[in-house]
């Protein structure tokens, strides 16, 4: 799972997700982490800890925002987590998957994206460094924020995102992250670009080149 936002739960329920190898955190935003509580059903299930990665900020941030997963004897029933450091700079596996960061910026907020095969997951992104833009190179299915048409300090918004978009030159891009502001799906989506959609809740996408 990537992020644990506040309908975590229902998004398990929905679709009737039984086994959960990890939770990989892009950033320590509320709306990214706040659903963390609810990983004591896999604890449940699978009889062991839920492994939750994420760069070192972030994970201080967790441990300081859910102190009670943490405490040297905590109370019988709260989450249990493994915390593990990774980095913007190094690949790293989740149940054979290999996952590679990209850094982008949220605003001055370090973020990160991750790229799985020939799928690229990146949210929050106002700017992204030369440097990273190398690892989307062939990239068929991107998944990149758009918060909404007007200017924002630390998002992108559509035109922002769209020209991002036709730089990394997806076959297909699904738009995330987005405002009510942006309007009615029905409406905006078939002002779209070819190859470029907005992203709903249930949307499935294949992954390939992973094994």
């Amino acid at each position: 799972m990537i992020d644990c936002g506040p309908d975590f739960r229902q998004q398990m329920l929905r679709h009737g997700v039984t086994s959960l190898e990890a939770v990989v955190l892009t950033h320590e935003h509320n709306d990214h982490i706040i659903g963390l509580d609810d990983v004591r059903p896999f604890n449940f299930l699978q009889r062991q800890h839920m492994p939750l990665l994420g760069t070192p900020p972030v994970l201080d941030e967790v441990r300081g925002r859910f102190h009670y997963i943490f405490d040297e004897k905590p109370y019988p029933g709260a989450p249990m987590i493994d915390t593990v450091a990774i980095s913007s700079d190094e690949p790293f596996e989740v149940a054979g998957i290999p996952f590679l960061p990209i850094e982008v910026r949220h605003g001055s907020l370090p973020v990160l994206g991750f790229r799985i095969g020939d799928f690229a997951y990146i949210t929050d992104m106002k700017t992204m460094l030369p440097s990273e833009r190398g690892k989307l190179a062939g990239v068929k299915t991107l998944v990149v924020n758009a918060l909404h048409e007007a200017p924002h300090h630390s998002h992108m918004n559509l035109a922002q995102a769209l020209d991002f978009i036709g730089e990394i030159g997806p076959e297909q891009a699904w738009i995330t992250h987005i405002s009510h502001q942006m309007g009615l799906a029905e409406v905006r989506g078939k002002l779209l670009p070819k190859g470029v959609g907005l992203a709903w809740d249930g949307l499935v996408v294949e992954i390939g080149g992973v094994g």
